[in-house]
């Protein structure tokens, strides 16, 4: 009967920040209130879940440029509210046909530091932002392209208020002062970066998005705008390869969902080049016959034993996940019930079975955002976007942020003499955390969406607000709140927050290393409550959950 107990909880609001009204019918949850409101005005006239993701997303790379934009990359996951059948878009951005496995090399034949791969030609890969927007729009939306933009061409040309966290990045990452048109836009005249509630004025991109709504994602294919990004990358300090051949000839990919059994619910991601949705599915399905729903949230033994099934889905990862038209990825065999159960046998529950492997090599992403959608015909989008590091590359071109998004490959093309499998190669899409996810009933129809930003600590993210959700039987938000607790395959990392420092020293006892840290997060979730939705956004960043 425990299994069986009711999945949603039914309240009159949701606790906590970001929380929405009970029982909205459509529902936007972004990073940032104004990319909500953009996407509600959208959903106000009609529009899809695809319509509102596109004006949520031009809003986003407006007042959250530190995250993502034109420059980046994303995965997007549509449910169709008709049909109850799942479409994947894979906009990840692809490496040049100039890249080579050694390009993040020195010298000295060591990895670059962080901050020279980062701020450089070569980090730059070909963006698929607009074109996967443009690909979705086209199968899946119902207003006009063009009526899409008005909201955020308005704020980028005449000013927005700089949030607390924009605020904060720019205070942070001082070299992004170093951009001619970063510092025009984003810093004082002495330099000093612009502070919270400050007014950002952004004419370049507001141009920019313009021509975007007007002509569409050829705009970043060919003409000016394409040529300026070429220059910028080749004729960097450390330049990349980057060509108007790599940008006519990228395409957006259409994948099929990923998709496992969790209890009661089917579990649907996204699966390579994304190790999300795999490690998301893995993870759950080792820790399903411990019966977590028998512990309170993040007592000691849920805790040991969602690090110890993270440390192992990392260990995995690491090894086999890549872009799957390069390396044959055996997500079949990683999933299948006979290797699950041998894997199991390594969590005990009274000891750390410690490091497994491989720790996952590369360098760590930032800046993502996430959003979640869902419309008045129950058609719902889970769409993870990025630019990478925070403020991508350091590099603007048409007042948007090039992405730094190769530096998700491994720096290092070969260990113990065997190729990496996420290596560099030209054409290859690089290996990501992004975790877009939506669980369907025994019906198929939605239950919840849910997806996070924060590089590899997004598939943490997700799997924790998961648990908290379908074996705790908490609202969106309030699963959302929890405080965090992490494993990639290295030190058991508890958010500082909450009692959740205090197992510290009990889970050391257990054999676990133990970071106790600040966590960034960047969740977002909408959840079935009743006949309508109940949604969260992440206490730790800027974003809300509204609807109507």
């Amino acid at each position: 009967m425990r299994l069986l107990r009711p999945l949603l909880v039914a309240v009159a609001l949701l606790a906590g920040a970001g929380a929405a009204r009970a029982e909205p019918r459509q529902m936007v949850a972004a990073a940032h209130p104004l990319a909500v409101e953009a996407g509600l005005e959208v959903l106000a006239r009609g529009g899809t879940a695809v319509d509102a993701a596109v004006a949520v997303q031009m809003m986003l790379g407006v007042v959250e440029p530190q995250a993502s934009g034109i420059g980046g990359g994303g995965f997007l996951l549509y449910f169709d509210g008709a049909t109850r059948a799942i479409t994947v878009y894979d906009g990840r951005e692809a490496a040049p046909a100039g890249a080579t496995p050694t390009m993040f090399l020195g010298a000295d034949g060591k990895p670059l530091p962080f901050r020279q791969a980062v701020a450089s030609g070569k980090s730059v890969g070909v963006p698929g932002t607009v074109a996967l927007l443009e690909r979705a729009h086209k199968e899946h939306g119902t207003l006009a392209w063009n009526s899409l933009f008005a909201t955020s061409i308005d704020a980028a040309r005449h000013g927005f208020p700089v949030s607390s966290r924009l605020a904060a990045w720019l205070d942070q990452v001082k070299a992004f002062a170093g951009e001619p048109a970063a510092r025009a836009t984003f810093f004082d005249a002495d330099g000093a970066p612009k502070k919270q509630g400050d007014t950002v004025v952004n004419a370049a991109l507001a141009d920019t998005m313009q021509r975007v709504a007007d002509k569409g994602a050829t705009v970043l294919r060919e003409g000016p705008l394409a040529e300026e990004m070429v220059r910028r990358v080749q004729a960097h300090a450390r330049p990349g390869t980057l060509s108007l051949a790599d940008l006519a000839g990228y395409r957006v990919i259409k994948r099929e969902a990923l998709c496992g059994p969790y209890r009661i619910w089917t579990i649907c991601g996204m699966g390579p080049p994304s190790s999300g949705g795999l490690a998301i599915l893995q993870a759950l399905a080792l820790l399903e016959p411990f019966e977590l729903s028998r512990d309170q949230p993040n007592d000691l033994r849920s805790v040991h034993l969602i690090a110890e099934a993270s440390r192992l889905v990392f260990a995995d990862r690491a090894h086999y996940v890549a872009d799957p038209a390069f390396v044959p990825v055996p997500v079949e065999k990683l999933l299948a019930p006979a290797y699950l159960a041998e894997r199991r046998t390594l969590i005990s529950p009274d000891r750390s079975m410690g490091v497994q492997g491989a720790v996952p090599p590369g360098y760590v992403e930032h800046g993502t955002s996430h959003m979640t959608i869902v419309d008045r015909q129950g058609n719902a989008v889970s769409f993870t976007t990025t630019i990478e590091s925070p403020f991508g590359s350091l590099m603007m071109v048409g007042g948007f942020i090039l992405n730094n998004e190769l530096t998700d490959f491994s720096a290092v093309a070969e260990r113990d003499g065997r190729p990496v499998a996420n290596r560099v190669e030209p054409g290859k899409r690089p290996r990501s955390s992004m975790s877009p996810t939506f669980v369907l009933n025994k019906d198929r129809e939605l239950v919840l969406a849910v997806g996070s930003a924060g590089g590899q600590r997004i598939i943490g993210d997700t799997l924790q607000a998961l648990i908290g959700m379908l074996d705790w039987n908490l609202s969106a938000q309030a699963a959302l709140d929890l405080p965090r607790v992490l494993n990639m395959n290295g030190p058991t990392e508890l958010e500082e927050k909450g009692d959740l420092p205090a197992l510290a020293e009990r889970l050391r006892a257990l054999g676990h290393q133990v970071q106790v840290r600040r966590h960034e997060g960047g969740l977002t979730a909408i959840r079935r409550e009743g006949d309508g939705w109940g949604g969260g956004a992440d206490p730790r960043r800027d974003g809300v959950a509204k609807g109507d």
